[in-house]
């Protein structure tokens, strides 16, 4: 085959050329957003899944979506170590920016750029020129007093309020929701909670591993009935037949149906492995059938096993830390799935206090997460055979 025709796109939250499975989330995206800038009430939601399913994926289709129904959107990644108000100063002045250059300035902007002055100021935050570079005096007595909570919903409030007197609206989209801070995380959700009651054509749409529905419970306690957490897993047999079998279609190439059962077998459905496994194996077919057969599959899984252990593993387990790797070792060798908190402990032949705050870092790291209480799984598909593979 072509290589410069290969339709395949691994890489992290790289556009799949065919979305496949996604369709329910899509849908529901929509809705939401529609209702949002109807002025109607709508929950925001926060994905959630392991990585390598497509959340990143997902987010940047939620984002072309608002954009295509007229809002003001803006992508955010939270990485480890920096503060949620870093996160938004420079991206809600731009947000305010694009709403100021409608047309003429409004009371509700101009005020938005006031109160986002105010709130830079009190939580002490610098970004670029500033004070955030505005050239406007701050108001006071709104966003200003320095607690999170308060300050984030006032903030929230006066951009919702902007974005309604332009007759628009405004979405923000999170990911890496995990590293946030438990108190920051509450002021987020407090905020979310204002405009919610409010009805402000404003919305959070987010994205994190499993443990951030448990973060969100934790930060407040009615997170869970002002979010909904769709599930966002490996793709079912059939899509992820879809997800390799349709791009290539449209190159004029077709798999054979054993091929596309081996590749989905060795995959697992993970949407990011699949195109793994179909960048590799439309490569390796070099015999100008126009097809891909079982023995190209073959021949590409040496070639995308050690893609994903350069890259997409090794950049996770090169950022732990020697006991960290012990225990993750201990977690390979009792095989795949989730194993209780004793029995890592037993196969590091060590007392199961003595770990816990080694998972307690591997967590916040998000390396590994609990699926039920006691028991330890990687977030990370497939990293125990990683583990296996290198040795200690």
């Amino acid at each position: 085959m072509d290589p410069v025709a290969n339709p395949y796109a691994p890489g992290a939250g790289s556009q799949p050329p065919e979305l496949a499975g996604r369709s329910e989330i899509v849908s529901r995206t929509e809705t939401t957003l529609a209702r949002v800038k109807a002025g109607r009430h709508a929950k925001s939601f926060m994905l959630v899944g392991l990585r390598g399913v497509g959340k990143t994926v997902l987010l940047n289709r939620i984002a072309q979506i608002a954009e295509d129904d007229g809002y003001t959107a803006t992508v955010i990644e939270a990485p480890e170590g920096k503060s949620l108000p870093e996160l938004l100063i420079p991206c809600l002045r731009k947000i305010l920016f694009q709403l100021d250059t409608k047309e003429k300035v409004t009371v509700a902007v101009k005020r938005g750029m006031m109160v986002l002055k105010s709130f830079a100021k009190a939580v002490k935050v610098t970004v670029g020129e500033v004070e955030i570079g505005l050239d406007i005096d701050a108001e006071k007595g709104t966003g200003d007093s320095g607690d999170l909570d308060t300050d984030l919903a006032d903030l929230f409030e006066v951009i919702g309020a902007a974005a309604k007197a332009r007759n628009t609206a405004v979405a923000i989209i999170i990911d890496e929701l995990q590293y946030i801070k438990e108190t920051e995380f509450s002021a987020l959700i407090m905020a979310v909670h204002r405009i919610s009651q409010k009805q402000l054509p404003l919305i959070v749409i987010g994205a994190g591993l499993p443990q951030l529905v448990g973060l969100a419970g934790k930060a407040k306690s009615y997170a869970e009935r002002l979010f909904d957490y769709p599930e966002v897993d490996a793709l079912n047999e059939k899509d992820a037949a879809s997800a390799l079998k349709e791009p290539a279609k449209r190159e004029g190439v077709d798999w054979q149906p054993q091929a596309l059962k081996l590749a989905v077998q060795l995959t697992r459905g993970y949407p990011y492995f699949l195109q793994e496994w179909g960048y590799h194996s439309w490569n390796a077919a070099k015999d100008g059938s126009g097809k891909i057969t079982t023995r190209d599959v073959r021949a590409a899984s040496d070639a995308a096993r050690s893609n994903l252990d350069d890259s997409f593993f090794r950049v996770r387990f090169d950022r732990v830390s020697p006991r960290e790797k012990d225990y993750m070792f201990a977690m390979a060798a009792l095989g795949p799935g989730a194993h209780r908190s004793g029995d890592i402990a037993t196969e590091l032949g060590v007392p199961v206090e003595s770990v816990a705050p080694v998972r307690s870092s591997l967590i916040k790291k998000g390396m590994v997460y609990s699926p039920a209480h006691g028991d330890t799984a990687f977030t990370v598909p497939m990293f125990n055979e990683y583990l296996i593979r290198i040795g200690r």
